[in-house]
Order: C-alpha cells, then structure tokens, then sequence
C-alpha cells in the first residue's frame, strides 16, 4: 500500500511538470487580425477581442495603470511569441492598473488578451507611428529565456573525487 502511494505522488509531480499553457479566455477570439491589419481599419475592429503577445519594448506606469509597448510576433500552440519568425508590427497595452515595469521590462516576453480601444500616437526614434491600442483582460508574462516547454530529465549520477 505504501509503495503505491509512493507511486501517486511521483505520477501526480510528473503531470504538474506538465503542465500546460496559461489559461487564456479565447471565446470570441479575433484571430485574423495582427497589429498591422488594425492599423488600416481601427473603426471597424473597434471593440474586437484579439489574443497577441510579443517582446517588451517599453513600459511605464501612469496615472491610470500601465502601458507597455509590445513588438508583436506570431503565437505557438501554447499562446507564446514566436521570436523564430517575421514581426507582426507594434501595439499598446493599456492595463488598468499597476505593474511593475521591473517585471515587464524591455525584453521580457507577453502575451495578452483583450479589446482593441483604437489607437495611439507615438514615435519610433524620430518617426511618427500610430500603435493600435488593446485594453488587457489577461496578461502573461513569460519565464526568461524561453523555458516555458516542461523539462523532465531522469538519470543516475555517479561522482567521483580525488
């Protein structure tokens, strides 16, 4: 009986490494649409739900919560960027309350889901750029260094010294 108990535990820990992607509420999901695509046509997507993650390029907390500027990549299966392939353009996230820029910093990878709020004006060095804007409904902030696939290693290790 104790051995098969034993054996739940290590069957249990396995599947919790696991684990699989973030939650994400993907009802009513626009999947068509990237930041590029919005550009052109804001008033007729306003208020569509859209899933879209990218690299952090910069954040800042302000009166009304934070903004992040995302550069945007395409999602794998998991909903994570796709740092391997073609941009997909830049958008604002606009979190209606506070995150630390720490955490969410350039860099740093995200993915989120939301409504497109319309647009907002910036600059890319001396460029003017309109970035698509998505209010957040959920927000994931990726572990460092692309470790996000579930790594199991099994083995016996010997160790020998002088």
């Amino acid at each position: 009986m104790r051995m098969q108990s034993g054996l739940w535990l290590v069957v249990i820990a396995l599947l919790a490494a696991c684990a699989g992607a973030p939650p994400f509420d993907t009802k009513n999901i626009n999947t068509a649409l990237t930041p590029n695509k919005v550009e052109t046509q804001i008033d007729a997507v306003r208020g569509a739900r859209v899933m879209w993650g990218g690299v952090i390029l910069n954040s800042k907390n302000l009166e009304t919560g934070t903004q992040l500027e995302i550069l945007a990549y395409p999602l794998n299966d998991r909903q994570r960027p796709r740092l391997d392939r073609e941009p997909l353009g830049r958008f604002i996230v606009e979190h209606r309350s506070y995150l630390e820029t720490v955490d969410y910093a350039p860099g740093r990878e995200l993915s989120v889901t939301g409504t497109i709020s319309g647009t907002k004006e910036g600059k890319i060095d001396e460029s003017k750029y309109i970035y698509p804007a998505v209010t957040s409904e959920q927000l994931h902030l990726w572990p460092k260094g692309g470790a996000d696939e579930p790594q199991i290693h099994f083995g016996i290790g010997v160790m020998f010294h002088n």
